[in-house]
């Protein structure tokens, strides 16, 4: 066999060993980010709301914590985010739901 058949056998291995991993390095992040979403989202049912649908408070609670979040961490913590956030959570309020019911955070 030619040296250039060699490296072309040779880069097709490692180079689709270096596509797996990275697939599963994505679902493994993927999977890691719901269940730390929804566990945000059960720390503001249950801790702040008492386990109620809306906080009694109103507002306040969530966008104080939003600007709090968003300095440290960035987007993806704004108000609306975390409204979405405590909807899924009251939605699957299980985690062994989501993680049957959601099939993609498996792969």
């Amino acid at each position: 066999m030619s040296d250039e058949i060699v490296e072309n056998l040779l880069y097709e291995k490692i180079s689709a060993l270096i596509a797996a991993a990275r697939g599963q390095v994505r679902s493994a992040v993927n999977q890691v980010m719901v269940l730390t979403y929804w566990q945000i989202d059960r720390f503001i049912v249950e801790d702040e709301q008492a386990g109620e649908a809306q906080a009694e408070y109103g507002k306040a609670v969530l966008q104080g914590l939003s600007q709090r979040l968003l300095s440290e961490f960035g987007k993806g913590f704004n108000v609306r985010n975390l409204r979405n956030m405590r909807q899924f959570y009251l939605i699957f309020p299980n985690w062994n739901a989501v993680r049957s019911d959601l099939n993609w955070t498996l792969k």
